[in-house]
């Protein structure tokens, strides 16, 4: 079992100076990734060394789906000076761009130890700000790395390097080689004009062939099994690969989100989360080992009930009721656990956004939806439209893996290379929460089989191309997951919506997001929608900009605009005839000029889309799903 080190080189740093913002915290900047800060380059530490000084956040049925008790979100207001995160030194090896020396921080500190001052000691014992004391000169870190497909990471072997590929033959390492990082004295472009010098013994090699996949199998160097983010390393037989530093393959988080929906939106429920008694109950359940914690729970769960009532002057019952649900968690073997990527647990977010839970819930604090006249819009195959004014959305970092991505819909040890980002005894996730609106969409099911059945051949021998496509990637290999028609539908149509949107509603599409809601006959239910959000707001949510594109005298013009742009691509005939592009070849006719979107935007990071599906080919124009639409201008 992996395990964490001890707190050395853990910093806190003031959050006036090193900060970033907590969305950041929890995606590209999360647990395990470096961020780059004008005087330094530093890791994300575990949450476990981020200590309590976060903000709580809470959504009940995210919280059951991954077995913690809160999702900790960076930033809380009650300490001024501290952000709350934790980092580590990393990449360890820095040079001064003056005198070109290169070693690991921890020589560079024990020259400032040397030349320091006695008040400079005093004030920075560890040379918070790396600079070099010879040339009062701030340090450059590395910008290369290694890392291996298992989530570790070290820092490149710049010492082996040096001898081992030395231009003279000589591959002994000496006893005390002090490396420096020039130049060439040629205009020579490339890794070829990068040299890596020890002045001990005039060892040099050029870092030519340094980000070949096999450049570490050859040097004979294995992966450290290193984890800098937690202080620990483990035995690993993968030959690592050099990367850059800012590459943004190094880190993939898997980041879980969740729309709090009714009952578990009712203002009752955010006054107990935000209530001293729960947070008294929660830090006490922290503390219970695995096997009594239940058993305690039901024990103390009167006087807790009680005490938040109190707290609260509300009705007891009702408090009991809402911590019995909350807190008394089902085994992680027990088949009431719903998986957060599942189609179980979108298929209640579908029935609260349809309008399928009673009314009377449905005018909550962190939920508001308006129901619509359908008849008054005109959209083929639309259904329904649901105006959602008040929404919040909880995203958990979980994990990560670095230099292949992981499936959007694998969690945890099922994804290869996975790494989580806590032990298996810490209680909560890094997390945080938007507030926001939306337009949630809902397709007829039956007008999409009728299309199914009408196109058969030629939609299966694209998604064909597509399954083929993913089975032979990376991803492919670990799931037995099968790209459908009919996902692939909703999908490119929210994307192309999402497009025109951007132009309509004043948020750019960096700014909204798709959530699919995608059912197969098979599943036993019909879910066949989709939902465009505000991926950012604060505290209060937006401005209604998205939502009032949402009526009807506004989105089947949007709506319509949305298909006829995705009628006709820059890139045609190229892409419309492409039987691969993006990544791993993933996407049919869809690429950067008609269908893509920034990655955060996408569930499936810009995968599995196809234009043909939409509109047709210029070989086929039946086989568009709004064939019809399009004639009629």
């Amino acid at each position: 079992m992996e395990k964490l080190g001890k707190q050395k080189n853990i910093e806190r740093l003031n959050k006036v100076t090193h900060t970033v913002r907590s969305s950041q915290a929890i995606l590209q900047y999360g647990v395990g990734a470096m961020v780059d800060f004008p005087d330094q380059t530093l890791m994300t530490a575990a949450p476990e060394y981020w200590g309590t000084r976060v903000s709580r956040i809470h959504d009940e049925r995210l919280e059951k789906a991954l077995q913690v008790d809160y999702f900790g979100m960076p930033g809380s207001s009650k300490y001024k000076d501290d952000w709350g995160i934790a980092y580590t030194r990393f990449p360890e090896w820095y040079f001064c761009p003056k005198c070109r020396v290169f070693q690991p921080m921890k020589s560079w500190i024990k020259e400032y130890t040397k030349k320091a001052t006695t008040r400079q000691k005093e004030n920075d014992p560890n040379m918070r700000r790396p600079r070099c004391m010879e040339c009062r000169q701030g340090l450059v870190p590395s910008r290369m790395v290694v890392a291996c497909t298992k989530g570790h990471i070290d820092d490149f072997p710049w010492v082996k390097w040096a001898h081992e590929k030395n231009v003279t033959g000589n591959k002994e390492i000496c006893t005390n080689p002090r490396i420096t990082f020039e130049t060439g004295t040629t205009a020579t472009a490339g890794l070829e004009g990068l040299n890596v010098k020890c002045k001990s013994c005039n060892a040099r090699a050029t870092l030519k062939g340094a980000f070949d996949k096999d450049a570490m199998e050859k040097l004979g160097l294995r992966c450290s099994g290193r984890m800098p983010w937690k202080n620990h390393s483990v035995d690993c037989n993968e030959f690592p690969r050099a990367m850059q530093r800012g590459a943004s393959s190094l880190y993939y988080p898997k980041v879980v989100s969740s729309l709090v929906i009714p009952p578990y939106s009712e203002k009752i429920n955010e006054q107990i989360s935000s209530s001293k008694g729960f947070e008294k109950a929660l830090n006490y359940i922290g503390e219970c080992d695995e096997p009594e914690r239940q058993e305690n729970i039901k024990k103390r769960l009167d006087r807790w009930s009680e005490e938040i009532s109190i707290e609260l002057s509300a009705d007891e019952s009702v408090i009991k009721n809402i911590l019995m649900r909350r807190l008394l968690e089902p085994a992680a073997n027990d088949s009431t656990l719903v998986n957060a990527s599942g189609l179980q647990y979108r298929l209640e977010e579908f029935e609260a956004l349809s309008g399928k839970i009673s009314v009377i819930n449905l005018n909550e604090n962190d939920f508001v939806r308006e129901e619509t006249d359908i008849d008054l819009y005109g959209i083929p195959f639309v259904k329904d439209v649901s105006l959602i004014h008040k929404i919040r959305e909880v995203r958990a970092l979980t994990g990560f893996t670095r230099i292949t991505p992981s499936d959007a819909n694998e969690i945890g040890e099922k994804i290869p290379g996975f790494i989580s980002v806590k032990e298996p005894k810490t209680r909560w996730y890094p997390g945080y929460e938007v507030r926001g609106e939306g337009i949630f969409i809902e397709f007829n099911s039956g007008d999409i089989s009728q299309w199914l059945e009408e196109n058969d051949e030629s939609i299966h021998k694209r998604i064909k191309i597509i399954n083929d496509h993913y089975q032979a990637s990376y991803q492919g290999e670990f799931t037995s997951r099968v790209i459908t028609p009919k996902f692939v539908l909703l999908h490119t149509i929210a994307h192309l919506l999402i497009r025109q949107l951007s132009f309509e509603c004043g948020y750019t599409a960096a700014s909204l997001r798709e959530r699919l809601y995608c059912s197969e006959p098979e599943d036993g239910f019909e879910m066949s929608a989709i939902f465009i959000y505000t991926a950012s707001g604060d505290s209060e949510g937006t401005l209604g900009g998205l939502v009032r594109q949402g009526y009807w005298d506004c989105l089947p013009r949007t709506f319509k605009k949305a298909i006829e742009f995705g009628e006709l691509c820059s890139n045609d005939p190229v892409c419309i005839s492409s039987k691969g592009q993006g990544r791993d070849a993933l996407n049919l006719a869809s690429c950067h000029s008609c269908g893509l979107l920034p990655e955060t935007s996408c569930e499936e990071f810009n995968v599995f889309l196809d234009r043909a599906l939409v509109v047709g080919t210029f070989e086929e124009k039946e086989m568009g799903f709004y064939k019809e639409w399009l004639r009629v201008r």
